[in-house]
């Protein structure tokens, strides 16, 4: 049995007596109103060495604030506004009070390739506050410059893809997906060179943890056992503390892991959203959807579509990603083996164990979350056959995936009318209809149907708003201009992805013709 996780996390470990560390600059420096008194819990920190280094953020010159995410400072429990002290923190140019800095390292498999040594190129641990919620939140700068595992780069990010990961991340949290969040992006006219010459910006995220798959294996490729366990016990410890006193706790925990990835996946499906770089390195062991880069919501449908440009085997194509969640736990529960019992054959034993729960838990989950789209309250064996027909219809129209679904909620089962407003969306319209008498007599078969509470039911499961890569580059492009409105604009629609907002209608179309084939790379 799983323990639900809370807003942050479930439960909240507290670390009293704690001393603040003191990282003043010279200079005069005044918190900001609050942030000062906000309760530091230092936990991951005190892990130390090997697990990450010091590292002071690099100074952005003249940062500007594009937006700052006020609802999430209040959960935070700090003022709903960024001053200029503020600006100063999210920018990477001052310290938060009494906190050090630093990068963590970790390993992965990038497109299926071992790396044995990566990690936090360009992002910072800045705090560990403590919410008035007495959940613990972990905030880290991506942008904030060169470290020790920056490979020889300059450890900064671009506007471009700032704006995206600060605009997914809460549309994400938004759509009910678990994910990190973002408080703030700010940006500097600093050049930074990748594709082009770009500018650069700063997010502050916000998560429980930034633990991933990756830290396993950075210990388990150098034989390091001892690492290896005391991060397992934090992360026990931090966010699984109902398993502290389990005979096997590893086992216990790294099971709720593989059942979080396979939940989690299954919504990404749900909602067309393709991850684009689902590497062991961006997975997070609380199961957060976690690194925004080449991601993409779908527009037409596709089973192989590939999001990132880069991804040049497909390997990370939507179809793909529940088979690629499974393989990335399987790497986990290979890295972990050693804490699951002394001989290595029963320690693989259990790994198999644990990873046969991948596919049944993704497999209830994406029935579950299919039947919840189409408006049926009971999910039956045969409902495969209807969902992988309505999937067919739309990839051999090359029809839209989020309009499609919420569009079905208009079609009613007390008519056997065409369906007219729906079908014209599909490309063959006979293929449709004879499609639509089967779900009608599938709706049927359910007691006390009733449209308008079912299509009630489906609107809030099929939104009618996602980021679309065209929605996010009109941003971009204005932002680049010095124009943060449409950022703004973006982030307040993205709140309510499932209401209808009739001023904003525009924003639920279909991608014009010439922003159709807007290309996402890694540097995205």
């Amino acid at each position: 049995m799983i323990a639900p996780p809370g807003r942050w996390a479930r439960y909240f470990l507290a670390a009293p007596g704690i001393e603040r560390m003191s990282t003043a600059m010279p200079g005069a420096f005044s918190p900001p109103r609050g942030l000062a008194d906000l309760p530091l819990c230092p936990v991951y920190s005190r892990l130390g060495r090997p697990f990450h280094q010091p590292v002071a953020a690099t100074s952005l010159p003249e940062p500007r604030m594009v937006h700052f995410n006020a609802a999430l400072a209040g959960e935070l429990g700090f003022g709903p506004e960024a001053g200029p002290q503020l600006l100063e923190i999210l920018a990477g140019n001052r310290p938060w009070p009494g906190y050090a800095s630093s990068a963590s390292v970790y390993a992965g498999h990038q497109f299926g390739a071992w790396v044995p040594q990566l990690g936090d190129g360009r992002a910072l641990l800045i705090a560990e506050v403590r919410t008035p919620a007495r959940e613990r939140v972990e905030l880290q700068l991506k942008g904030a410059g060169p470290t020790p595992y920056s490979r020889g780069l300059d450890g900064r990010a671009v506007l471009r893809s700032s704006i995206r990961e600060y605009l997914a991340s809460e549309a994400m949290h938004a759509l009910g997906v678990p994910t990190t969040r973002c408080l703030s992006l700010v940006a500097s006219p600093q050049p930074v060179v990748r594709e082009t010459v770009e500018s650069a910006a700063v997010v502050c995220r916000a998560a429980a943890s930034f633990v991933r798959f990756g830290q396993f294996e950075y210990f388990a490729g150098r034989g390091q056992t001892e690492p290896l366990a005391r991060l397992a016990d934090h992360v026990i410890a931090e966010h699984f503390p109902h398993l502290q006193g389990h005979p096997e706790r590893h086992a216990a925990w790294l099971g709720e892991v593989v059942e979080r990835t396979a939940r989690l996946i299954a919504q990404w499906q749900l909602l067309g959203f393709c991850h684009g770089v689902m590497n062991t390195d961006n997975f997070s062991v609380l199961g957060l959807t976690l690194d925004y880069g080449p991601f993409g919501f779908m527009d037409r449908f596709r089973w192989y579509h590939v999001c990132n440009h880069s991804d040049y085997e497909g390997r990370y194509a939507y179809r793909a990603q529940p088979e690629v969640g499974r393989w990335n736990c399987e790497r986990l529960l290979q890295a972990v083996s050693p804490l699951l019992a002394d001989a290595p054959g029963r320690a693989a034993e259990i790994g198999q164990d644990l990873l046969r729960r991948y596919a049944s838990v993704y497999h209830r989950a994406v029935m579950r979350g299919w039947a919840d789209k189409l408006g049926l309250r009971e999910v039956r064996e045969t409902d495969a056959g209807l969902i992988d027909e309505f999937l067919g219809l739309l990839q051999r129209g090359r029809g839209d995936f989020t309009r499609s679904f919420r569009l079905l909620g208009r079609i009613r089962t007390d008519s056997d009318a065409p369906a007219r407003g729906v079908r014209e969306a599909f490309a063959d319209i006979n293929a449709f209809d004879a499609w639509v008498a089967d779900y009608r007599t599938r709706l049927r078969s359910e007691q006390n149907v009733d449209d308008e509470a079912r299509a009630g039911r489906m609107n809030r499961v099929n939104p009618k708003y996602v980021l679309r890569n065209h929605l996010a580059q009109i941003a971009i492009d204005k932002a680049m201009l010095g124009d943060y409105s449409e950022v703004a604009r973006l982030a307040e629609l993205l709140r309510r992805p499932y209401d209808e907002q009739p001023d904003m209608e525009a924003y639920a179309a279909e991608p014009p013709d010439y922003m159709r084939n807007i290309e996402v790379s890694c540097s995205s």
